[in-house]
């Protein structure tokens, strides 16, 4: 009986987890770029009551007798799955449709009209940019938007922030990532390229909060490129932004599952309880 409560008490804190998951799946239901949580249970270990054995010219075989105890936490995996895209008619909401993440993070010195390039890089899908006060783009929370140079000189594209000066207009952003303005002077100018990275694991990205994540040690060097590049990047949406991937449907699926999960296993606490009170009234 104290074996049953120790495996329904493992399963009250499993189906916990489970429903403080499916709880924050459902309060980030409109958070922009928000990826869904999915947790999966797996058998703790069991105690052998008879061991088993192979037949024998006399007798046939026996199969082990065990005896489970409770469950534990297998998984909790996110789904990368992409959400849908919200049309806003902000010229800076940009939304990326297909692979990638967003490339951004705090700068590494200089001064405010010259930010030096951030070294700690976060990653995200929410692009709902704007620009600070010296016109660099930049997330809601201030982070600088990483964006390629593809004009410099070099092997390839290299780093740096956009930039669209301060009274510009006609801001615009096309699908392969150029950020283009209308410059004072009557003439339109490429300010840069949205840059995308991508993850032989993407799976293994962590949460940092504020819709950012950072490379886990299981995601794999990244892979960066500019929106629609050889194929294997998304293409950008200009106007637009990726909403949370947050199926309510499944989520309140999970949390009824979760709920009932919960409640057999305190019944199982309770019915061991009232056994054991029962053997205690024997010698009464």
């Amino acid at each position: 009986m104290m074996r049953s409560m120790f495996a329904a008490i493992s399963g009250l804190k499993a189906h916990q987890v489970m429903l403080d998951v499916t709880a924050a799946d459902i309060a980030n239901v409109n958070t922009l770029g928000y990826k869904s949580s999915r947790m999966t249970f797996r058998d703790s270990l069991s105690q052998m009551q008879r061991g088993g054995g192979g037949a024998t010219t006399g007798t046939g075989g026996t199969n082990a007798a065990q005896v489970g105890l409770g469950s534990q936490i297998g998984s909790i995996d996110i789904q990368m799955t992409g959400g849908a895209l919200q049309t806003t008619g902000n010229p800076l909401d940009v939304a990326i449709s297909g692979e990638g993440w967003f490339r951004v993070g705090p700068s590494s010195g200089g001064t405010p009209a010259a930010p030096a390039l951030p070294t700690g890089i976060q990653y995200s899908r929410a692009g709902n940019f704007t620009t600070n006060d010296q016109g660099f783009l930049v997330t809601s929370d201030g982070l600088y938007v990483i964006g390629k140079n593809p004009t410099a000189t070099g092997p390839g594209p290299t780093d740096q922030l956009i930039n669209i000066p301060p009274g510009s207009t006609n801001i615009q952003i096309a699908q392969d990532g150029a950020v283009s303005y209308q410059a004072s002077g009557g003439g339109r100018v490429t300010a840069g390229y949205l840059s995308l990275a991508k993850f032989p694991n993407q799976n293994a990205l962590e949460r940092l909060g504020s819709n950012t994540w950072t490379a886990g040690a299981n995601a794999g060097a990244p892979a960066v490129g500019t929106p629609g590049s050889g194929g294997v990047y998304g293409v950008t949406a200009a106007g637009a932004v990726e909403m949370s991937n947050v199926d309510l449907a499944s989520e309140f699926t999970n949390m009824i599952t979760a709920q009932r999960g919960f409640q057999a296993n305190s019944r199982i606490i309770s019915t061991a309880d009232q056994m054991l009170q029962d053997l205690v009234s024997l010698v009464r």
